[in-house]
C-alpha cells in the first residue's frame, strides 16, 4: 500500500473555514477511485511561522493508483485549493511505501 501526505499549514484567522472545506476536498479525492481511504490529521507543533498545521494521508492500493492519480485528478484538485486560499496556505506533499504493520499481541486491561 501507498501514502500520499499532504501537509498544510493554513492561517490561523482562516483555519476553521478550510477545515469545513476540506471535508468536501478529501471527499473529491477519494471519489477519483485512486484512494481506499484518507485521514486528516493535527500537527501539533507551534511552528515557528505561525498558522495551524494539518496532514492529510491517502491510502491508495498499488503505486499504479498514485500515478492515475498525479495523471489524471491532482493539477485540478490542487489549483481548486490554490483559487480558494491561495497565499494563506503552504502545503508540501510526501509519499509513502507501507512495508508492515503491527499490532499488540496481547492487551492489558
Amino acid at each position: 500500500m501507498y501514502i500520499y501526505n499532504v501537509t498544510i499549514n493554513i492561517n490561523e484567522t482562516i483555519h476553521q473555514e478550510w477545515l469545513t472545506w476540506m471535508e468536501t476536498h478529501i471527499l473529491d479525492v477519494l471519489n477519483t477511485g485512486k484512494f481506499i481511504s484518507a485521514k486528516l490529521t493535527e500537527v501539533l507543533v507551534d511552528e515557528e511561522m505561525g498558522g495551524k498545521t494539518y496532514s492529510i494521508q491517502y491510502t491508495a492500493n498499488t503505486r499504479q493508483d498514485l500515478d492515475d492519480y498525479y495523471k489524471e485528478d491532482a493539477d485540478r484538485l490542487r489549483l481548486e485549493s490554490f483559487k480558494k486560499f491561495g497565499d494563506q496556505m503552504l502545503a508540501f506533499r510526501t509519499e509513502l511505501r507501507l512495508i508492515k504493520e503491527f499490532y499488540p499481541t496481547n492487551i492489558h486491561n
